[in-house]
């Protein structure tokens, strides 16, 4: 069908920016154009082949490995659609804490001695002819990642309990979160193990985790008691940040219970687990990780269980904050969908540590594969240590080694949350450090609209590996996207980011380099670093 690009895919006008500068990067002299888009989850990527023509042909890369091709114009419109956080935290305010509840089941095939997942209840319950197409695609789906591994799906007496999440695209390139419980249901002898998932379009693993073990605890004494909690959790008001709802149940031996849920102050650091990322990964290695997302290359994690995956995943892709990760990410991939490894694309990808043999015989290019168990990498490029401005990255070094004396001489008694919070604002002054001074370097025209001056930004950076930094990252989606938000916006909120820059700009341009001291030092007004030298 010959359709426009926009409206075939659903894009967000910074991705159909970003796909115009690749197409005009390379022209016609080029056979092929690969280009990730934020189309249907888990995983969507298109192939561009010149034709004789302006049209483009268009594959559509789907899970299960099928292939469409379409024409379309390569004629893009702009419309603002960059997801931020700050946006979505704020068109989140009046939704239900959840959308959809479902229980997923195995459920043996006719044929042989294997087990299939499939949704066995659901909540609230609706008809077919009542949920749209996006709502089908979702349900249809979601098995496949409640049960991601098929060494899973068979009878046992022992099984511990455990949490994970993983992620839906919708094809507007806003996310679903879907947290999971696997458990065994009570009974006596060989059982099959059971996945109750919520799905939500609120980033909250802590909340949703408190959740799913209550749903455990009542059908444990009854599946019947299981609907009426979520219906009390449903109705229950959204949170705002920092702030707690109560939900009131009845559990038979118990009596009237009341479940206090809670949202961080920090609506960033909501889905965040940085402890597990660090207990996973050394501090040098972490910022090879986080160096390779930030040029948008092709990260895939390692580990035995589905709970390190998906907390690692969210965590790492959090540091990257105030820019978004514009491309595929699945904490858990399933493994009859581990060809979606060859994408050409940028992603990041979770995979189980029984199907790293499968994987590695994959034709998989220019990769890091991350072993979260052993701490090491499997496959590297090799220049990993060499991406980020050298200075910038001992400072951050030397913020994470040295975590656990900084967080003991603020308040020993509150490390975990004070770890995301010094986490999150020593890499929120990494950035400030990189792009602070951006705000210098936007120009208003004269209809009103203000313009990014992208050689005066670079070049202006007292930094000379900064700026050789920056001529990579400038590259990148991200980069554009976050640009193209301050292009569009005049005001707006203000996050933490926004809040480190206007402090960097009251002191900018300074004699001393941006460097280590220069780093602690601002980092400093939060965190009190009486023992470093600065």
């Amino acid at each position: 069908a010959d359709c426009r690009l926009i409206n075939t895919c659903g894009l967000s006008w910074s991705s159909a920016a970003y796909l115009q500068r690749k197409l005009d990067g390379n022209g016609l002299k080029r056979s092929v154009v690969d280009v990730y888009m934020p189309c249907m989850a888990p995983l969507c990527w298109i192939r561009f082949v010149p034709g004789q023509t302006l049209t483009y042909h268009l594959f559509v890369w789907c899970p299960a490995g099928s292939r469409r091709s379409v024409y379309i114009q390569s004629t893009l419109k702009r419309r603002p659609g960059y997801r931020t956080l700050e946006r979505d935290l704020i068109q989140l305010q009046q939704q239900q804490l959840f959308q959809i509840f479902v229980v997923v089941s195995l459920r043996k095939c006719s044929s042989g001695n294997t087990y299939s997942p499939e949704i066995t209840q659901q909540f609230p319950q609706m008809k077919s002819s009542r949920l749209s197409r996006e709502a089908e695609d979702q349900l249809k789906v979601i098995p496949k990642f409640c049960f991601p591994d098929p060494q899973d799906w068979r009878p046992s007496a022992h099984m511990p309990s455990e949490t994970f999440s993983f992620v839906l695209t919708s094809e507007d390139g806003s996310r679903w979160f879907c947290y999971c419980r696997k458990i065994l249901p009570s009974g006596k002898g060989k059982r099959l193990p059971e996945v109750h998932c919520i799905v939500s379009k609120l980033g909250c693993f802590n909340l949703f985790a408190k959740i799913l073990e209550e749903v455990e605890r009542r059908r444990e004494v009854s599946p019947a008691l299981v609907y009426p909690f979520m219906r009390s959790v449903m109705e229950a008001p959204f949170p705002a940040p920092g702030r707690t709802v109560t939900v009131k149940s009845f559990l038979p031996g118990s009596g009237n219970e009341v479940l206090t849920l809670c949202r961080p102050v920090d609506s960033r650091l909501e889905h965040v687990d940085f402890n597990s990322l660090l207990q996973c990964l050394s501090v040098g290695k972490l910022l090879q990780v986080f160096a390779s997302l930030l040029l948008e290359r092709r990260v895939i994690f390692i580990a035995d269980k589905l709970s390190v995956l998906s907390r690692c995943g969210h965590a790492a892709l959090a540091l990257l904050y105030p820019f978004t990760w514009q491309h595929t990410f699945v904490p858990v991939l399933p493994s009859s969908m581990l060809d979606i490894s060859c994408s050409p694309t940028p992603f990041l990808i979770g995979v189980l540590a029984p199907c790293l043999p499968q994987l590695l015989e994959l034709p998989i290019e220019e990769v890091l594969i991350v072993d979260l168990c052993e701490d090491k990498f499997v496959i590297q490029l090799g220049d990993e240590d060499c991406i980020l401005p050298s200075k910038l990255q001992a400072a951050l070094q030397q913020i994470l080694e040295e975590r656990e004396d900084i967080l003991r001489q603020e308040d020993g008694d509150r490390y975990g949350a004070d770890l995301s919070s010094l986490v999150s604002e020593g890499f929120v002054r990494f950035f400030v450090e990189l792009v602070g001074h951006y705000p210098f370097h936007m120009v208003e025209s004269s209809n009103g609209s203000r313009e990014f001056q992208r050689d005066s930004f670079r070049k202006s950076h007292p930094s000379r590996g900064v700026r050789q930094f920056l001529q990579l990252f400038m590259d990148t989606q991200m980069f554009a996207g976050f640009i193209q938000d301050k292009e569009l916006r005049k005001g707006g909120g203000r996050g933490l980011f926004e809040v480190r820059v206007a402090e960097y700009l009251e002191s900018y341009p300074e004699p001393e380099p941006s460097g280590v001291n220069k780093f602690l030092k601002g980092l400093g007004k939060c965190y009190s670093f009486k023992h470093l030298k600065l």
